[in-house]
């Protein structure tokens, strides 16, 4: 997306100078429409008066036939008007729907992973689709409404004053009551979409957790306890729809009844017009125009009063996204570093009161692999995260001669790969998945996870689309996707987050003899519980109640036993394995 200084995702204003040329198009086909809408009530009360004449005499079918035959040509003509003005309104709405979410796409993947989680799936997802669509929903009924009810409304009026100023006044006292009551129920109309935007991010939040956890939750017997959860998020929402649909639905006809009141003086003193009694002198023709105009100018005004309704539910959903409709950064190409140095100085983290790790110190060349180990939760996760810089870190952690935190987000994705607990791999195939985008051949990277024979077998090869989240992987097959995904996009520092824990020691060891391999340029942190390969580490972080103890496998299996028995726990299972066999 070009970057366009004078554009301001933040303001509504903005939207419509970016679309001028479809609103161009809707503001000529528009008036021609609503211009030619006056022509409907004049011909009814032209043909009420011919067909009266006809009865009396005084005219023929022939002059009804030219009547009805003009009448058909303007209404094609109006018509046709009409069409182009919906097609370009629509054209418009779809153009800064795919603008809007193109903007919040765009900041919401550029935010950190600790900001998107406390914001939570149901809130996003709620906010990217439901809000956005309400917010162009609104803009396409104003832009819609200003001219089939504000040009409408402005073409009925002056032809009321034409016809009787004193009845049009008099007749259209009830309009600006409807007016009022809309403006009345502004408050009542918001907090009633607020509660229910709410409620749907709640529901949205609830199914995903159903969808996701059901295995979990039908293996432990907890199906029922959920179930009560979500039937009370499905209540929550079903409540709040019904109360903002009352409030979206039921007003607008109310605004009618009370503008149709002005009906029961056309009809008195109209009457009083034909017979010559009244104000103006009327014939058949003027009273039929006059009813149908003013008929005409109710409905259109009851519009306004439910386009009220319209945009206070948008003004509701742009309130909710603002925050996040900013000019997203321009990703301009990455510039990968050279590989330098790493060195840490008493680096520590803390979520709150006390530290997660402390007192960490070491100075890791390229080509190093650092493992790093110790009992569970005690910050071995924590550690990785450090390094892309989500949440400040207390201490100095430095690449060459520069702090990390002082790097910018998009210098962190130049510089650290990252393979986290999750895989998190997409919806598409396996070639995909590993390239992400870019121009080279998958296998090689596929051959460094020790996973291309596996994908050679699928029906598709590197083809086969794998699901969402890797649905048809198991996994360790799931674990090599992301390590080859990770491989294939190179970057100085590795972070790999236990990346063995779903893998066979025999798999194991094939990756990791690939790893040592592609590291030679590169500071590798492996973060892993499983201690096979540490003795071949050129250091090992071990970690134990905020506390941390750095030196190579032979000086942590001197100075620190519980390291020391942890790595014989699994060394001497695996020797008792292989004397089985």
């Amino acid at each position: 997306m070009k970057k366009d200084k004078t554009f301001r995702p933040d303001r509504v204003l903005s939207y419509f100078k970016a679309e001028w040329l479809p609103l161009a198009f809707v503001t000529l086909s528009g008036l021609v429409y609503n211009i030619g809408l006056l022509a409907t009530p004049w011909f009814e009360g032209r043909l009420a008066q011919c067909l009266a004449d006809i009865l009396g005499g005084s005219e023929t079918a022939a002059k009804m036939a030219m009547l009805v035959l003009a009448y058909i040509v303007v209404t094609l003509a109006v018509q046709a008007a009409r069409f182009i003005k919906r097609f370009y309104v629509r054209r418009f709405a779809n153009n800064i729907n795919r603008r809007m979410k193109g903007i919040l796409y765009a900041n919401l993947v550029r935010q950190s992973r600790a900001a998107l989680e406390k914001e939570g799936t149901g809130e996003l997802m709620t906010k990217a689709i439901s809000d956005v669509d309400d917010c162009v929903e609104g803009m396409r009924k104003f832009t819609t409404e200003i001219f089939d009810t504000g040009v409408a409304l402005v073409g009925y009026a002056v032809m009321l004053l034409v016809y009787d100023w004193r009845l049009a006044l008099l007749s259209l006292l009830f309009t600006p009551f409807s007016y009022m009551c809309a403006a009345w129920m502004k408050k009542p109309v918001q907090r009633a979409g607020a509660a229910y935007k709410k409620a749907a991010s709640a529901l949205s939040a609830a199914t995903l957790d159903r969808a996701r956890n059901a295995v979990t939750y039908r293996i432990y017997g907890c199906e029922d306890a959920r179930v009560e959860k979500y039937e009370e998020a499905l209540n929550t929402y079903e409540k709040t729809a019904v109360r903002n649909n009352v409030w979206q639905s039921a007003l607008p006809p109310l605004y009618l009844a009370a503008s149709e009141a002005g009906v029961l003086f056309i009809l008195w003193f109209g009457a009083k017009n034909v017979l010559g009694s009244g104000w103006s002198t009327w014939d058949i023709a003027a009273f039929t125009t006059f009813l149908s105009c003013f008929t005409k100018l109710v409905v259109k005004s009851s519009k306004v009063a439910k386009l009220f309704n319209s945009v206070q539910k948008a003004e509701v959903s742009w309130k909710r996204i603002k925050p996040l409709m900013k000019q997203p950064e321009q990703l301009e190409a990455l510039n990968i570093p050279a590989a330098q140095d790493v060195t840490l100085e008493n680096l520590s983290f803390s979520y709150g009161e006390g530290p997660i790790f402390s007192g960490l110190s070491l100075t890791a060349h390229p080509g190093d692999i650092i493992g790093i180990t110790g009992p569970v939760a005690c910050g071995k996760s924590t550690f990785g995260r450090v390094f892309l810089c989500e949440a400040p870190y207390g201490g100095s952690a430095k690449f060459g001669k520069t702090e990390f935190a002082a790097l910018t987000p998009r210098q962190i994705s130049a510089t650290v790969g990252y393979l986290g607990h999750d895989p998190e791999l997409s919806a598409d195939t396996v070639q995909n998945n590993v390239l992400c985008g870019s121009e080279q051949d998958a296998m090689p990277w596929l051959v460094a996870a020790a996973l291309d024979g596996e994908v050679l077998a699928m029906e598709n090869g590197v083809d086969t689309v794998i699901g969402p989240s890797g649905t048809r992987l198991s996994g360790g097959q799931a674990q090599r996707l992301a390590l080859a995904r990770t491989l294939a996009h190179p970057r100085p520092v590795l972070i790999l987050d236990d990346p063995f824990s779903a893998l066979d020691r025999h798999t194991e060891d094939t990756v990791f003899a690939d790893l040592q391999s592609d590291a030679k340029d590169k500071v590798v942190f492996l973060i892993s519980h499983r201690l096979y390969h540490f003795p071949q580490m050129q250091k090992v972080i071990f970690m134990d109640g905020g506390k941390t103890t750095v030196g190579t496998h032979a000086q942590l299996m001197e100075t620190v036993p519980l390291y020391r028995q942890l790595y014989e726990s699994q060394t001497v299972q695996k020797e008792g394995d292989l004397d089985e066999e």
